[in-house]
């Protein structure tokens, strides 16, 4: 079954610059790619996804003239018969694009009188019930006093001020629920709380072939999440790492190993050792919590990973795990510096010429369990681990639309035709 038609209002939308666009950007192609059929309606912008519809309507535009000149009538305390036909002509447009659609998000235009007339149009067509209204609230005139001085009682400054029927209200955090609820004199729970989030991607400026790895295995829900760059060959001692995978699931359950590399492609034997690492990890019951990337490839075919994407790699786990036997000199340390990983490495000559002693170090033939309380003990007095760990579960944009504003929109019920 198709998802609810979805549109989103504001006075302008991507490819404009600003915090709100930026909002609607991350929704819309979200909320596209898990089903909803998404419209933009906006008074500046241009259409930006090839699946979502873009309804250009330049009164919306808080700067487009006619709105700047009954704004500062409206500033005066007076209600012109331009305001009327603006707002009249409004709700002909928006009733007309809107019967079509069963919920829309609405930025701003609540609270903030940057549009009046456009207010008042949402105000007729909320009241002829077209279609579900979200109120999503950014900034309360009627709290600021930069704004205040151009507000005055009465129509159309008190809508920014009341509740308006059917309505769901949301606000971007506690502290503006707050705000919200006393502004509009209504309890804080019937405020929902939407935070903005993070794009990982963008941020970490990582490969495409990175993000379909993460989204494919899951790795922002990996906590934590463990790298092994090497290839799969027995000196590079995998299978320690496995068992501390295994063992640290008692104090993280979500733990996770990823290993970089293929088999040596100087040793045939290498192909056996590969084997016999999925059947331990399967017999240690981590088949979904020890990820070789060289499996990765499409119908079954092995994966080449470029440096760009291990580095990316770098950039996104929480921790070098580094349980070789010998190496010549271990560059993984030195570029787990660079991305300031904590590192876990086998006490060998190689790992003091790299790190000093600035790794946490274990003996090759040590307990897997004490390897592992040790991860679990370092990481929780890694404060920024932790906050790291906070962004990836709560405040990615992905995070965000599938755990809030899905949730939020499935409440409301369908409506138009």
């Amino acid at each position: 079954m198709p998802g609810k038609r979805i549109a989103i209002l504001h006075y302008a939308a991507p490819p404009i610059v600003g915090g709100v666009e930026s909002t609607i950007y991350h929704h819309a192609r979200l909320l596209n790619q898990s089903g909803y059929e998404v419209s933009l309606i906006a008074g500046r912008g241009e259409a930006f996804h090839p699946d979502v519809s873009f309804h250009l309507i330049p009164e919306i535009d808080s700067r487009h003239p006619q709105i700047l000149e009954v704004g500062e009538q409206l500033s005066q305390g007076t209600v012109s018969s331009q305001f009327e036909t603006i707002r009249d002509q409004l709700v002909l447009r928006l009733s007309s694009i809107l019967t079509h659609v069963d919920v829309t998000i609405v930025h701003n235009i609540f609270t903030l009188h940057k549009n009046l007339p456009l207010t008042a149009a949402l105000h007729q067509v909320n009241e002829d019930g077209i279609t579900n209204l979200i109120a999503w609230c950014h900034d309360f005139a009627w709290q600021d006093a930069l704004y205040t001085p151009a507000l005055h009682p009465g129509y159309p400054w008190d809508l920014l001020r009341t509740p308006w029927p059917g309505v769901l209200y949301v606000v971007v955090s506690e502290h503006r629920r707050s705000r919200l609820a006393t502004l509009l004199n209504i309890p804080e729970e019937d405020i929902r709380v939407v935070t903005p989030g993070v794009d990982i991607s963008n941020f970490l400026k990582l490969e495409p072939l990175t993000m379909q790895l993460i989204e494919k295995l899951d790795l922002l829900s990996a906590d934590p999440l463990m790298l092994l760059p090497a290839r799969v060959t027995r000196r590079k001692n995998v299978q320690l790492a496995i068992r501390v995978t295994a063992a640290l699931k008692h104090y993280k359950p979500s733990a996770t190993l990823v290993v970089t590399g293929p088999p040596g492609p100087h040793n045939p034997k290498n192909v056996a050792y590969l084997q016999s690492l999925i059947s331990l990890k399967e017999e240690l019951g981590v088949s979904n919590q020890v990820h070789f990337l060289y499996e990765q490839g499409e119908g079954g075919q092995p994966l080449h990973i470029p440096d760009e994407v291990i580095a990316d790699f770098f950039r996104t786990a929480d921790l070098l795990l580094f349980p070789s036997r010998r190496e010549g000199f271990g560059i993984p340390v030195l570029e787990a510096g660079l991305a300031r990983l904590p590192v876990f490495a086998a006490d060998i000559p190689s790992v003091h010429e790299s790190a000093a002693n600035l790794a946490e170090l274990f003996d090759l033939n040590g307990d897997p369990n004490n390897i592992a309380r040790n991860i679990a003990s370092r990481l929780g007095d890694d404060r920024a681990y932790q906050l790291k760990r906070r962004v990836f579960e709560r405040f990615t944009w992905q995070k965000i639309v599938k755990n809030k504003l899905i949730p939020i929109i499935e409440s409301r019920p369908s409506s138009g035709v």
